[in-house]
């Protein structure tokens, strides 16, 4: 058994390329809005919400009150008050959102937070039990809201990453292949674990050594697949990278 056989197909050019990105489509859609630039930029505020409701509590807010100001300001961001003053040249959607959450809890929070609790702005669905639970198990640390928030950006975004390789594998029948091989994604994988897990799937620790290469591989490609997502231009993919890793640091 190899991840050779039946491996998921490596994207072509055209995919693997920068091309047409969720964020690039919200940016070219800032000045009137469409139906794809809404879908886009859902999808991009729903993998953001977490990290943002994490800046929101390391200010010192409840989970109620933090819950309401980040489904607040996307709904600010969703009709679109925000997309007008976006950098095209600077156009990180991590960095837009920060600034359009700060500007909402300056200027409008106050108000908001005089309406009923929620004030209907409940703009993505959310498992509100799952939240807090998932809050309290964040590690204690002494990092800044700003750390905060960026640490929780790294790990979803990575923890997106994963998941679409596991997809992958599941699909084409590599799902326990995955399961065993994952902790060397990290580089945590020695000749030990390459001989231990060649044993359960059959295959000789050459070759293991090889799919592992392989995975690896894949996993850096649909990296920089999410990374783009989330970059106005192609450029930025490699420092948003590297951003990525210091906020584990």
């Amino acid at each position: 058994m190899s991840l050779a056989k039946g491996r998921p197909e490596q994207p072509s050019e055209k995919t693997a390329s920068f091309g047409t990105t969720h964020w690039s489509v919200v940016l070219l859609a800032g000045q009137g809005g469409s139906p794809k630039a809404d879908a886009a930029l859902a999808r991009l505020c729903q993998s953001y919400w977490y990290p943002l409701y994490v800046f929101v509590r390391r200010l010192g807010h409840s989970h109620e009150d933090a819950e309401d100001i980040v489904q607040g300001v996307f709904a600010r961001v969703l009709e679109k008050k925000y997309l007008r003053g976006a950098d095209r040249e600077k156009g990180r959607f991590r960095s837009f959102l920060l600034v359009a959450l700060k500007r909402f809890m300056a200027n409008e929070w106050d108000r908001a937070n005089r309406l009923k609790r929620g004030g209907g702005r409940q703009v993505l669905s959310l498992d509100e039990e799952n939240i807090q639970r998932r809050y309290l198990t964040e590690p204690a640390d002494e990092l800044t809201p700003e750390k905060a928030f960026e640490r929780r950006w790294a790990i979803t975004l990575l923890d997106q990453v994963l998941g679409r390789l596991e997809a992958e594998l599941v699909a084409v029948g590599k799902g326990r292949f995955f399961e065993e091989l994952r902790v060397c994604l990290s580089g945590e994988g020695t000749p030990g674990t390459y001989a231990e897990v060649g044993q359960k799937l059959g295959m000789s620790q050459g070759a293991i050594k090889v799919s592992v290469h392989r995975m690896r591989q894949r996993y850096r490609e649909l990296l920089r697949l999410e990374i783009a997502k989330t970059v106005a231009v192609p450029e930025e993919i490699d420092d948003e990278i590297r951003q990525l890793f210091a906020a584990l640091a």
